[in-house]
C-alpha cells in the first residue's frame, strides 16, 4: 500500500506572509483592478521576496483566486453583522446608510470589491467567476433570509417575496456601486439604494413615513 502524501504545513510565520500577501493584492487591486497590477506590484507592497511570494502562489492566476475567496470572506463578516439582525424595515434601512457613508469616503470611487472583479474576471477565468457567484448568492441570501423573518413576524405582507425582492436590492446596489464609481460621487448609489428600499416599504404591513435614508 502506498503511503498517504503528507499535506506540508505552513508555520505561523507563513500564514502571516500569505496573509500580508493577500492583503496588499486586495488594496492594490481594488484601486488599480486585477489586470493592471502585477505580481512584482503586490511583492514590493507586502514587502516580500520572489522566493515567499512563490512559495505561496504559484503565479498570478492562484493569487487572484485566492483573492476571490478573501475578500469574499471579509465581505461576508461585514454583511452578517448587519442583515443577520434584520427583522425590522428600520434594518435594511441602517444596512443602506452604512455603505452609502463608507462609499462615501471615497467619493463613489472604485465601487464594490467583489463586483469589481466580476467585471474583470468573469469572461477570463470560470472558476473566479464561479467563487464570485457563489458569494453573491450567500449575500443575497443574508438580505431574503431578513426579509423572510420580516415576513414571519408580521411586518411584511404574506405576498411579499423576499427571494424578489432580495434579487432586486443586490442589483440595485451593485448598480449604485458602479454609477457612483463612474461618477466618483455616491449620490447615483444612493438613488438606487432608495428606490429599492421604496419597493420593499411598499409590502410593509404598517407602512413607515419619512425618507427611506432614515431609519
Amino acid at each position: 500500500m502506498v503511503a498517504p502524501a503528507k499535506r506540508q504545513r505552513i508555520s505561523q510565520r507563513g500564514i502571516a506572509t500569505r496573509e500580508r500577501i493577500l492583503d496588499a493584492a486586495n488594496r492594490l487591486m481594488l484601486v488599480r483592478g486585477v489586470n493592471a497590477t502585477t505580481l512584482d506590484d503586490v511583492r514590493e507592497a507586502s514587502q516580500t521576496s520572489k522566493s515567499q511570494l512563490y512559495r505561496h502562489f504559484a503565479d498570478k492566476q492562484e493569487l487572484v483566486r485566492a483573492l476571490v475567496e478573501y475578500r469574499g470572506a471579509l465581505v461576508l463578516q461585514r454583511e452578517r453583522g448587519g442583515l443577520e439582525r434584520l427583522r425590522s424595515f428600520s434594518g435594511p434601512v441602517r444596512w443602506r446608510n452604512a455603505l452609502v457613508q463608507a462609499n462615501s469616503l471615497n467619493n463613489g470611487r472604485y465601487g464594490c470589491g467583489l463586483g469589481s472583479m466580476a467585471v474583470e474576471l468573469s469572461d477570463q477565468d470560470e472558476q473566479s467567476r464561479s467563487m464570485l457567484s457563489e458569494t453573491f448568492a450567500e449575500w443575497e441570501k443574508l438580505i431574503s433570509d431578513g426579509l423572510h423573518r420580516m415576513r414571519d413576524s408580521g411586518a411584511l405582507r404574506q405576498d411579499a417575496d423576499p427571494e424578489r425582492l432580495a434579487t432586486g436590492l443586490m442589483a440595485a446596489l451593485q448598480g449604485g456601486y458602479l454609477l457612483a464609481n463612474a461618477a466618483h460621487d455616491v449620490a447615483p448609489m444612493e438613488v438606487a439604494l432608495d428606490m429599492a428600499l421604496e419597493h420593499i416599504r411598499s409590502f410593509l404591513v404598517e407602512p413607515s413615513t419619512g425618507s427611506v435614508g432614515q431609519p
